[in-house]
């Protein structure tokens, strides 16, 4: 399962298996690399989670550009918590 914007996502029929080295060590297979752009020397971030390892790819700041387009920055907070 990789991260899709609406949450976990399959790749297909045969999800890839991996196993942890000696070391704990895992290597991402090459099509969740290249699904996610991931990158030699790349930092991730890791969530433990419901029985799961999830690995985040860190990205750039730049790359946040325009993520909250559309939100009221006027809402306070007590009023999105009662929703």
């Amino acid at each position: 399962m990789v991260a899709g914007k609406t949450g976990l996502s399959r790749l297909g029929k045969s999800d890839p298996l991996i196993s942890a080295s000696q070391k704990y060590q895992v290597v991402i297979p090459k099509m969740v690399r290249q699904l996610l752009s991931v990158k030699v020397g790349q930092k991730m971030v890791v969530i433990a989670s419901d029985n799961r390892i999830v690995l985040v790819p860190e990205r750039p700041i730049q790359d946040t550009r325009g993520s909250l387009k559309g939100i009221d920055p006027t809402i306070e907070r007590d009023e999105v918590d009662r929703d």
